[in-house]
């Protein structure tokens, strides 16, 4: 099928986007959609450099359910990517590896890759992050975050290479590194209580976020429940409206945070994470300044937790 003139103008502007040639350190983690896309999944969608995608998965912890996701990325109905989440979540803790790279015509334009990773533990519906690491870039310029996490805070960060504290770019304080969760711990959000999982407690939370860099929050709010029929998946969503509240780390006159701030057209639909009080994006939509882009889970698996040996 022919390319419309509308997604032709997309790709091309996308690639202007994430042209290889090395950004300046000083650059807005935001002006690229590819760490949005990593945060919104994320959403989404790190780690400790390209070698994390083959390094070996530490085996789930006894009575954890592993989790499987993978998901499809396209602007303005156009695929143009793909991301997995691997990883499990126990009676007490979890941990989570995401990878995502550019395919088809983008990733002929552009050879964009990146990778993520969380670990940390959770209680009473409240998730305590103990560490954070992403990776993304072409062949030609590679940024890695690496960042510890005790309390809810970020203890200690290392951005490589770092960025230049432009004179327009609100510094972060001490405080803006104080409850926080990072974004690919949020990916995983734990339902409170002992009722339904799906409904308005899904969705209504504000995630306060620190990637090392930037320090915003994500405003959740329930719009509806659904039901949604695919390979993947087929059952009630929560559908969310999100609004993205930029704090400290950015740049406010760059209009890609203006429009950011601006924008109502975003939301997520949540989905149950196999039998736990957890959720997960089943589906991401957010409007960019060069067309929608969509995530959605096109294989989900979540296999029964898993026993101990000797358990009865």
């Amino acid at each position: 099928m022919p390319l419309s003139w509308r997604k032709l103008r997309g790709l091309t502007l996308l690639s202007r986007q994430l042209r290889p040639a090395r950004p300046p350190r000083d650059a807005d983690p935001m002006r690229s959609p590819v760490p949005a896309l990593a945060s919104a999944a994320a959403v989404l969608l790190a780690a400790t450099a390209p070698a994390l995608a083959a390094a070996p998965h530490a085996a789930p912890a006894p009575d954890a359910t592993p989790v499987h996701l993978r998901y499809g990325v396209a602007l303005i109905g156009l695929p143009i990517g793909t991301a997995t989440v691997d990883g499990s979540v126990g009676a007490k803790d979890y941990r989570l590896l995401g990878t995502g790279k550019l395919t088809g015509i983008a990733g002929v334009l552009v050879d964009t890759k990146g990778a993520v990773t969380a670990t940390g533990a959770h209680r009473d519906g409240h998730l305590t992050p103990s560490g954070f690491a992403a990776t993304a870039g072409t062949p030609h310029y590679l940024l890695t975050i690496r960042m510890a996490e005790e309390k809810n805070a970020a203890t200690q960060v290392e951005i490589t290479p770092p960025y230049l504290q432009s004179p327009d770019r609100i510094p972060v304080s001490p405080a803006d590194k104080r409850g926080i969760i990072d974004p690919m711990s949020s990916f995983i959000m734990p339902v409170p209580g002992t009722g339904d999982v799906l409904g308005p407690a899904a969705c209504d939370r504000t995630l306060p976020l620190f990637d090392g860099g930037v320090r915003f929050n994500v405003v959740l709010s329930f719009k509806r429940l659904q039901q949604v029929a695919s390979p993947a998946y087929t059952g009630p969503v929560a559908v969310c409206a999100a609004r993205y509240q930029p704090i400290s780390g950015y740049r406010p006159d760059r209009p890609v945070n203006k429009f950011m701030i601006d924008n109502k057209d975003m939301e997520t639909w949540l989905a149950p994470l196999g039998t736990t009080r957890f959720v997960y994006p089943y589906h991401v939509a957010v409007m960019s300044m060069i067309g929608m882009v969509t995530i959605e889970a096109t294989d989900v698996s979540f296999a029964a937790p898993l026993k101990a040996a000797g358990a009865q």
